[in-house]
C-alpha cells in the first residue's frame, strides 16, 4: 500500500513537472519518465489509482491519456471485456464528479468516443457492445444540474459510500430472520413491519449509485449500478435464493415488492462480475424463474404478473442470448417462458399493461438471433413463431367479443398500438416465411368473408364490422413486419414475401375505396394509412434498390412495374383520401403528412411532379375536390391547421418545374387571388357575414403560409412577395383590425406574416434600386402596432386563458420583429433619417406589450422566452441607442428579465441573456471612455441619460456581477464561454464591488484555503487591460477556465470520501 501511494506522489511530481514548469530539461526528463509509465505493464491499475486519488487536475490528465494510448494501441490490444469495463468506468466517473476540470473532462470524453469508435464493431456474443453511446450521452444532457442538485449529488454519493451498503445488508439479514420464522402477518404489527423491510430492500436496490435518473418513474435504466464494494452481496447465492424463497412462502400482498426488489437483482451491471461468476449468477436467476413459471398460482394477481413480466424482460436486456443458451435448463425455461408468454397473450383482456415487456422480452431475442456465437441451440426458431401467432390471433379474436360486449377498443389507443407494433416488427421478422404465410391464410379468409358480406343483401351490419375490425389489425401488423425491414439481413425471399402482403392490402384498398360513396371505416382506414408510411419508408426514396423482389411482384399481380406507378397508387389514395375524407380530421391529417413527406425526397418528388394526378392537384386544389378546403363545415377555425401542411407539399411540387414562370406560379394562385378577393369584397360592404368571412380568411393565409415555408428560393418568393403586396396586404391589417381578440383569427395571420419577414435560405435578397425591404418591413410595424395597441384593450384576462389568448399573439409577434430586424434586408438607420416613424413605432409597441407581461410569465412559457430573449438579443446588439433612450423603470425591468433569465434552466435563454448583457456592458463601458477623454463631439442626449440611470442603480449591473460569478465558481456551469463575455465588463465597471464580492467569496473559504482562492482571483485578472478589445477578452476567458478549474480544485471536500465505483478492477 506504502509503495502504491509513494508510486502516486511521484507520477503527480511529474505531471507537475511536464505541464508547469519552465525549465526545459526537467520537462523532458518528466516526460521520458511518463513515456517509460505508459508502456509498463501495470499502468492500467496506476491509471485507475490516479483517478480515484491523484489530488492535481494534470494527474487525471495524465491517466485518460495514457488509458486512450492503451485502447489505441494495435498491438496486444486490451481484450474485450476490459474495454467495456473501462467505458463504463468513465461513464460513472464523469457522472459522479461534475467538478472535473475542463480539460480533464475532454479528455476523458475522448477516451470514451476513442474506445466507441474502435470498438464500432465489436460484439459480445449477439450484441454490438459499443453502439449505445447516444443513449449513454443522453443520460448526461438529460441532467438538471443547477447547483443544489450537485450539492444534493455530493450528499447522496457519500451517503452511498458510507452508509448504504451497511442498511442493505441489515435488511436482508432482517429478511432472512423473518423467513425462518412462523410469522402471524393477520397481527397488524408484524404484517406492517414486513412490508416496510421489502420497501427498504427495493429503495436500497433502487438507489441511483452514479446520479443519472433524472426521471425515478423512467423505467429505461434497465442497469442497476451497484458499487463495487458490493460484490459479496452478489456473488453470495443466498441473496438472490432469499427473495425467491421469500416469493414462494409469503402471502400473495407482498409478492410484488419481492419481485420489484428481483427485477433490480436481475438488472446489477454486468461488469460487476468476471464471466464465470455472471454465468453462475445467472443460473441461479433463471432457476428462480422456471420455478415461478412452474407454480403459476400466484400470478393470477395483476400486479405480481406485472412485476413477474418485467423480471422476464430484464433476463434479455442485462444478459446476452449467448449467455442465456448456456445456462443448464434453458431449453426447459424458454419453452416455458413461451407458453407463459403465449397463454398472457391469448388473455388479451388481462393486465393488458404488461404485454408490453413480454414482447419486449421477445423482441430482443429474436433481435439477438444473427449475432449469437454459441454452439447450444436457442430454439427461438420453434418458439418465436408461436409468440408470433399468439399475439396476431389473439387480437384478431379480440374483434368480435369487443364488438359484442360493447368494451373498450385497444385500436382507440394509437400510442399503445404503436409501441405494440414496433416491437412486432422485430419479432415477427425471425422465421419470417412462418409469420408472412400466416398473415397470408388470415387476411384472404378475412378478406374473402368480408366481400362474400359485402356482397350478400341478408349480412348483418355486426359480421361487416368484425371482419373489418379483424383487417384492420392485419393492415396494422402487415405494416409493422414490413417496416422492420433491416437491409442487412433480408434476403431476396423476404423481399417476394413483402411484396405478397403488399400485393394484399392495395387489393383490399381497391374494393374499400370503390365503396367509400356509400360507406367506409375511420379505422381500417387509420391502418392503412400506417402501411403506406412503413411501405414508403422502406421501399419508397433515394436509397432504395429498384431491383428489389417486391417489384417484380407487384408488377406480376397488379401490374405495377417501378417506383413511379406505386408512387401513383400512393398519390390516388392521398386523392381519394382527402375526397371522401375531408371531414373527418385524424384521416385528413395523416394523409396529408404522407404527402409531405413524399415531396421532400429530391428524387420521389422529381417522379412525382410527372404524374397525371399530381398535376390534378396543382391545378384543382379547390373545395369542389378537396372538401377539407371548404369553410362551411361546422368545425372549429383551428381545425383548418391541416391545410397549411397540404400547400407545403403543394408548394414543394411547384417549385420543382417552377423555374422563373409567371403565368403558371398564376394560374396556380387562382383560388387563392379568388378566395382574397371574396374577403376583400366583404370588408368593402359594411354588413357580412362575419364567421363566413373567417374561415375563408383563415383558411387562406393557412395555405400561405405553407407556400411561403416550401418556396425557400429568391425566384419562387419573389413571385409570392409581388402577389401579396401590396394588393392583398391590407385585408391582412384589415383582419388584426377587426378580430383582434379572437385568437383563432389572429394567430394564423401573425404566423404568415412572420413567415414572410423571415429571411429563410436568404431568400429575401431585393434589387439594390428596390424599396420592397423598407416597405416590408413598414408593413410589419404596422401589423405589430395594431395587434399590440388593440390587444392591450382586452383588460384582464382569466389566468387560464392568458396565454391563448394574450400571450400567444404577443410571442409571435417579438418573433416577428425579431426576423425582420435580423433579416438583413433593411438599413435601419434610414428611418429616422427620412422621418419614418415605422421602426420607432415598432419598437415602440414592443416596450408596451413588453410592461404588461409580468416577469414570471416571460419564464414560464416557453415559446414566449425564447422569442422575447432572442428579440432582445438582436436589440441589444443593433439598436442599443433605442434601448437607452428608454425611461428608467422600462431599463430596469430588462435588466430585470435579464438578470432571471441568467439562472433559467433553458440554455438558449440563458446564453441569450449572456449575450443580451455583453452588448449592454459594452455600451456602457464605451460610453464611458467617451465620457472621460477630451472630445469635442459632446455624448447623444440618449447615452448620457442612460449613463445617470445606471450610475443611480449601480445595484442591478452589480446584482449581475454576482449572480454571474456564483454561477461560475459554485455551479455546473453549462455555457462557460457565453457567462465569460460579459463579465469582464461587468468587474471593469464595477472594480470597488468587484473587490469587496474578491474578499467576502475568500474570507468565506475555511482558513487553510483562503490564500489559495485569493490566488485563483490574482490569477484571473493576470495580463487582463482595462479595456474590452477581442484580444483582452479572449485573454480574459482563457483565464477563466483556468480560474474555474483552480477554484474547484481548491473548494473540494478533503473529507469527501474516494467514490468506490471501481470499475476496472
Amino acid at each position: 500500500m506504502a509503495d502504491h501511494v509513494q508510486s502516486l506522489a511521484q507520477l503527480e511530481n511529474l505531471c507537475k513537472q511536464l505541464y508547469e514548469t519552465t525549465d526545459t530539461t526537467t520537462r523532458l526528463q518528466a516526460e521520458k519518465a511518463l513515456v517509460e509509465f505508459t508502456n509498463s505493464p501495470d499502468c492500467l491499475s496506476k491509471c485507475q489509482l490516479l483517478l480515484e486519488r491523484g489530488s492535481s487536475s494534470y494527474s487525471q490528465l495524465l491517466a485518460a491519456t495514457c488509458l486512450t494510448k492503451l485502447v489505441s494501441r494495435t498491438n496486444n490490444p486490451l481484450p474485450l471485456e476490459q474495454r467495456i469495463d473501462i467505458r463504463n468506468y468513465v461513464l460513472n466517473y464523469l457522472a459522479t464528479r461534475p467538478k472535473l476540470a475542463t480539460f480533464v473532462t475532454q479528455a476523458l470524453i475522448q477516451l470514451y468516443a476513442r474506445i466507441t469508435k474502435l470498438g464500432w464493431f465489436d460484439c459480445q456474443k449477439d450484441d454490438y457492445v459499443f453502439r449505445n453511446a447516444i443513449t449513454d450521452v443522453t443520460r448526461f444532457l438529460q441532467a438538471d444540474t443547477t447547483h443544489p442538485l450537485t450539492k444534493h449529488r455530493k450528499i447522496a454519493s457519500s451517503f452511498r459510500d458510507s452508509s448504504l451498503f451497511d442498511i442493505f445488508t441489515l435488511s436482508c439479514n432482517l429478511l432472512k430472520q423473518a423467513s425462518g420464522k412462523n410469522l402471524n402477518l393477520n397481527d397488524e404489527s408484524q404484517h406492517g413491519l414486513l412490508m416496510q423491510l421489502l420497501k427498504l430492500t427495493h429503495n436500497c436496490l433502487n438507489f441511483d449509485f452514479i446520479g443519472t435518473s433524472t426521471d425515478e418513474s423512467s423505467d429505461d435504466l434497465c442497469t442497476v449500478q451497484i458499487p463495487t464494494s458490493w460484490r459479496s452481496a452478489f456473488l453470495d447465492s443466498s441473496t438472490l435464493q432469499l427473495f425467491f424463497d421469500l416469493y414462494h412462502s409469503i402471502p400473495p400482498s407482498f409478492s410484488p415488492l419481492v419481485l420489484s426488489c428481483l427485477v433490480q437483482i436481475a438488472s446489477v451491471r454486468r461488469s460487476l462480475f468476471n464471466n464465470a461468476e455472471r454465468a453462475k449468477f445467472l443460473s441461479h436467476l433463471v432457476d428462480g424463474v422456471k420455478r415461478i413459471l412452474e407454480n403459476p398460482q400466484s400470478l393470477s394477481d395483476p400486479n405480481n404478473y406485472h412485476e413477474f413480466c418485467r423480471l422476464l424482460a430484464r433476463l434479455k436486456s442485462n444478459y446476452q442470448l449467448g449467455e442465456l443458451v448456456k445456462v443448464e435448463n434453458y431449453p426447459e425455461v424458454i419453452r416455458l417462458i413461451a407458453n407463459f408468454t403465449v397463454t398472457s397473450l391469448q388473455h388479451w383482456e388481462f393486465a393488458p399493461n404488461s404485454v408490453h415487456y413480454l414482447l419486449s422480452l421477445w423482441q430482443r431475442l429474436a433481435a439477438s438471433v444473427p449475432y449469437v456465437k454459441a454452439t447450444e441451440p436457442h430454439m427461438l426458431e420453434t418458439y418465436t413463431p408461436e409468440v408470433t401467432k399468439a399475439y396476431i390471433t389473439s387480437r384478431l379474436e379480440s374483434v368480435h367479443i369487443i364488438l359484442r360486449d360493447g368494451l373498450e377498443d385497444p385500436l382507440e389507443d394509437t400510442g399503445l398500438v404503436q409501441q405494440q407494433l414496433d416491437q412486432l416488427s422485430t419479432i415477427g421478422r425471425c422465421e419470417y416465411e412462418k409469420t408472412c404465410a400466416l398473415l397470408v391464410q388470415l387476411f384472404d379468409q378475412s378478406a374473402q368473408s368480408y366481400q362474400e358480406l359485402l356482397q350478400s343483401a341478408s349480412a348483418s351490419p355486426m359480421d361487416i364490422a368484425v371482419q373489418e375490425g379483424r383487417l384492420t389489425w392485419l393492415v396494422y401488423i402487415i405494416g409493422a413486419v414490413i417496416g422492420g425491414r433491416v437491409s442487412f439481413a433480408s434476403t431476396d425471399e423476404q423481399d417476394a414475401m413483402d411484396g405478397e402482403l403488399v400485393c394484399r392490402v392495395l387489393q383490399l384498398m381497391n374494393l374499400t375505396d370503390s365503396r367509400l360513396a356509400q360507406a367506409g371505416n375511420e379505422k381500417l382506414e387509420l391502418a392503412m394509412l400506417s402501411f403506406f408510411e412503413q411501405f414508403r419508408k422502406i421501399y419508397i426514396g433515394d436509397q432504395v434498390q429498384k431491383s428489389s423482389k417486391l417489384y417484380r411482384r407487384l408488377s406480376e399481380v397488379l401490374g405495377l412495374n417501378d417506383e413511379t406507378m406505386v408512387l401513383s397508387v400512393f398519390i390516388g389514395k392521398i386523392i381519394t383520401n382527402l375526397k371522401y375524407w375531408g371531414r373527418c380530421e385524424p384521416i385528413t391529417s395523416k394523409t396529408l403528412q404522407l404527402l409531405n413527406d413524399l415531396s421532400i425526397g429530391y428524387s420521389s418528388v422529381r417522379k412525382l411532379v410527372k404524374l397525371s394526378a399530381v398535376q390534378f392537384m396543382l391545378n384543382n386544389h379547390t373545395s369542389e375536390h378537396f372538401s377539407f378546403l371548404g369553410i362551411n363545415n361546422q368545425s372549429n377555425l383551428t381545425d383548418m391547421r391541416c391545410r397549411t401542411t397540404f400547400y407545403t407539399a403543394l408548394g414543394r411540387l411547384l417549385m420543382v418545374d417552377l423555374g422563373e414562370d409567371e403565368d403558371q406560379y398564376e394560374q396556380f394562385m387562382l383560388p387563392l387571388t379568388a378566395a382574397f378577393e371574396a374577403v376583400a369584397q366583404m370588408f368593402s360592404t359594411n354588413s357580412f357575414n362575419e364567421q363566413e368571412a373567417k374561415r375563408t380568411l383563415v383558411g387562406l393565409v393557412r395555405d400561405l403560409r405553407g407556400i411561403a415555408f416550401a418556396f425557400n428560393a429568391k425566384t419562387s418568393f419573389m413571385m409570392l412577395f409581388e402577389w401579396i403586396y401590396p394588393s392583398y396586404m391590407p385585408i391582412l391589417q384589415r383582419a388584426i383590425e377587426l378580430w383582434y381578440h379572437d385568437a383563432a383569427c389572429t394567430t394564423p395571420v401573425l404566423k404568415l406574416m412572420a413567415e414572410l419577414v423571415h429571411n429563410r435560405s436568404q431568400r429575401l435578397q431585393f434589387d439594390v434600386s428596390s424599396p420592397n425591404g423598407i416597405l416590408l418591413f413598414r408593413e410589419t410595424s404596422k401589423m405589430i402596432t395594431m395587434y399590440g395597441n388593440r390587444i392591450l384593450t382586452l383588460g384582464e384576462v382569466p389566468k387560464d386563458q392568458v396565454y391563448a389568448l394574450k400571450l400567444k399573439g404577443i410571442s409571435i409577434c417579438f418573433s416577428m420583429l425579431k426576423a425582420a430586424l435580423s433579416g438583413s434586408y433593411v438599413n435601419f438607420g434610414v428611418f429616422r433619417l427620412y422621418g419614418d416613424d415605422a421602426l420607432d413605432n415598432a419598437l415602440q409597441t414592443f416596450i408596451k406589450l413588453l410592461l404588461s407581461i409580468p416577469h414570471s410569465d416571460l419564464l414560464d412559457y416557453p415559446k414566449l422566452s425564447q422569442s422575447y430573449y432572442s428579440l432582445l438579443e438582436v436589440l441589444t446588439q443593433d439598436h442599443m441607442n433605442f434601448i437607452a433612450s428608454l425611461e428608467p423603470h422600462v431599463i430596469m425591468y430588462i435588466l430585470s428579465s435579464i438578470s432571471e433569465g441568467l439562472t433559467a434552466l433553458d440554455t438558449m435563454v440563458c446564453t441569450g441573456c449572456c449575450s443580451c448583457l455583453d452588448h449592454i456592458v459594452t455600451y456602457l463601458f464605451k460610453q464611458l471612455s467617451r465620457s472621460t477623454k477630451k472630445r469635442t463631439t459632446p455624448l447623444n442626449q440618449e447615452s448620457d441619460r442612460f449613463l445617470h440611470i445606471m450610475q443611480q442603480h449601480p445595484e442591478m449591473i452589480q446584482q449581475m456581477l454576482s449572480t454571474v460569478l456564483n454561477i461560475i465558481i459554485f455551479e455546473d456551469c453549462r455555457n462557460q464561454w457565453s457567462m465569460s463575455r460579459p463579465l469582464l465588463g461587468l468587474i471593469l465597471l464595477n472594480e470597488k464591488y468587484f473587490s469587496d464580492l474578491r474578499n467576502s467569496i475568500v474570507n468565506s473559504q475555511p482558513p487553510e484555503k483562503q490564500q489559495a482562492m485569493h490566488l485563483c482571483f490574482e490569477n484571473l485578472m493576470e495580463g487582463i487591460e482595462r479595456n474590452l478589445l477581442t484580444k483582452n477578452r479572449d485573454r480574459f476567458t482563457q483565464n477563466l477556465s483556468a480560474f474555474r478549474r483552480e477554484v474547484n480544485d481548491s473548494m473540494k471536500n478533503s473529507t469527501y470520501g474516494v467514490n468506490s465505483n471501481d470499475m476496472m478492477s
